[in-house]
């Protein structure tokens, strides 16, 4: 079982990479001139990496994915939202104005989904503490972003 370290860098790494995509979608968008292909483009380059990954793991799991609640399903469409998002936004308010909202919202949801343990998430409810600790992340994000 990976280490809380692991988990850590793991998760570090795929925060370095969201605004990454953003400034590379973003600018693949205004190169070809529609930001909805450089999203079926990055779909495309993504569903390939996601192809081999489950041939490499075994593609079993998948047949599962017909049974489960339907609402699991919706991840999709918020990838896509984002994505879409992103790359129609950025170009105009920045890839760093873009972020800053991004990670705002993701404090906002992730603190809900952890305090109700929605999706079978692992409850952590939202205390005075963790409720001061994400105010004081958010206004980190805003004050890096006034910088």
């Amino acid at each position: 079982m990976p280490s809380t370290t692991a988990y850590a860098l793991t998760m570090l790494a795929a925060g370095i990479g969201i605004p990454i995509l953003a400034a590379l979608n973003a600018a693949l968008g205004t190169k070809i001139g529609s930001p909805v292909a450089a999203a079926t483009i990055l779909f495309t380059v993504a569903l390939s990496i996601s192809v081999v990954a489950v041939l490499i793991h075994g593609a079993a799991p998948l047949a599962k994915a017909v049974h489960a609640p339907k609402h699991l399903l919706l991840g999709g469409a918020f990838i896509a939202f984002y994505v879409l998002a992103v790359t129609f936004v950025a170009p105009s308010f920045g890839v760093g104005n873009a972020i800053f909202f991004v990670l705002l919202g993701q404090l906002i949801s992730a603190a809900i989904i952890d305090h109700y343990g929605l999706f079978g998430a692992r409850l952590n409810p939202l205390s005075l503490n963790r409720s001061i600790g994400i105010a004081l992340m958010a206004a980190g994000v805003f004050m890096a972003q006034k910088a």
